[in-house]
């Protein structure tokens, strides 16, 4: 019996094009979902987790959400109780709880006081993002009488 090769190959041609275009696909969907993906974004700050801690009563809130899609973090920020009104308001990475870092950009502080609240957006560059969806960023605030920052919160982001 003879067989005809070369009705077979345009067969075998179609077939391992197709192999490999689905495998490109494939690969691009994976890192299309990472950038398809909203991050809601939390974070408790207390003077106990400042480096070194300190004896502040006052304590902060923070909630948001990341859209890797554009780069853009919205964040709410609240703190009660400060020794003193609020003077800065800085995000600092990459590090993990307790260790410190160097400052990544400040926040514009919306109401200020002993008691008040930070709302913004920010675009973060990649290197942010990678930063910011590890959960190694961290906010501080600052005050007159802790210069250094009075109250620390770890930044955790979770996929929605």
């Amino acid at each position: 019996m003879k067989v005809n090769f070369f009705n077979r190959r345009p067969l075998q041609l179609v077939l391992t094009l197709a192999l490999i275009i689905s495998t490109v696909f494939v690969s691009c969907d994976k890192d299309d979902d990472v950038e398809d993906q909203t991050y809601t974004t939390a974070g408790n700050a207390s003077g106990s987790q400042m480096s070194p801690s300190n004896t502040s009563t006052a304590t902060g809130t923070l909630s948001g959400t990341y859209d890797a899609r554009t780069n853009v973090w919205q964040y709410t920020i609240n703190w009660t109780n400060l020794s003193a009104t609020a003077g800065l308001l800085q995000v600092y990475g990459p590090a993990t709880a307790g260790v410190n870092a160097s400052l990544l950009f400040p926040l514009a502080i919306t109401t200020p006081g002993m008691g008040g609240s930070a709302t913004g957006s920010v675009t973060l560059t990649d290197q942010q993002e990678v930063i910011l969806l590890g959960n190694n960023m961290y906010y501080t605030i600052s005050t007159a009488t802790y210069t250094g920052g009075e109250i620390r919160g770890q930044i955790t982001a979770s996929p929605n």
